[in-house]
């Protein structure tokens, strides 16, 4: 079967409604989702523009649609009108463009800001001191955009079996949350409305989960293992 029932039901088990499961379905056909779909299942990310734009209409409306691939600026438009949740905003300019398209929609999109915490340079990402600037240097420019919500922090670790290692940088994402999660970002006090915490995938999500991750991005434990892309 191309959905491991049994996968799903021990992962749904083990996050105990303390995260969202996003299954990835990432080069899986849509009846595979739709299968998950028929378990319970509703959060789904995908990682490349097109592939999710075919996917979308083929399939139930009130799917919850998760990009978690690297956005080009170019191909927001075509995922603003129904996405849930952008995981990779690295960089303002991206920002600026969601908050662009998602007010010609006369709408709010959420977002989560990727932070660079693997040691691979292949990986995306805001360092900590971008960060710092984005929200201390860049506050013009951040107040100045009303269609988009910072929902929290997405990233990825190291692809390693070293445990310490992955352990060490979900508990640096996790103080970077706190921190920011509590920065004022006006003079009335007003804080970011942080709720996501993205951090664990098939082979460390029960990792993620003890450093407090609230989202895990699933796909091989639930679809089976990917042709290499």
């Amino acid at each position: 079967m191309a959905v491991n029932k049994e996968q799903y039901i021990e992962i749904t088990n083990a996050l105990q409604h303390k995260a969202i499961l996003v299954a990835v379905s990432k080069t899986k056909p849509a009846e595979d989702i739709q299968a998950l779909y028929n378990l319970g299942q509703r959060h789904f990310g995908e990682n490349y523009v097109q592939e999710l734009v075919a996917k979308q209409p083929q399939l139930p409306a009130d799917i919850h649609w998760h990009f978690i691939g690297h956005l080009q600026s170019n191909k927001v438009k075509q995922i603003a009108p129904f996405v849930f949740l952008i995981h990779g905003v690295d960089s303002l300019k991206l920002l600026q463009e969601i908050d662009k398209q998602a007010k010609k929609l006369d709408k709010n999109i959420q977002v989560l800001l990727q932070v660079h915490i693997a040691k691979e340079e292949t990986k995306f990402g805001f360092s900590e001191n971008e960060l710092d600037d984005l929200f201390n240097t860049a506050g013009n420019e951040l107040s100045a955009l009303q269609n988009i919500q910072i929902k929290g922090l997405m990233g990825m670790a190291s692809f390693t079996q070293d445990t310490a290692l992955i352990a060490a940088e979900f508990s640096y994402l996790k103080s970077l949350f706190d921190k920011y999660a509590a920065l004022p970002i006006n003079e009335r006090g007003e804080t970011l409305p942080f709720e996501y915490l993205s951090m664990g995938m098939s082979s460390d999500y029960q990792l993620a989960l003890q450093y407090s991750s609230t989202m895990v991005r699933i796909g091989s434990l639930l679809f089976g293992e990917r042709k290499q892309e």
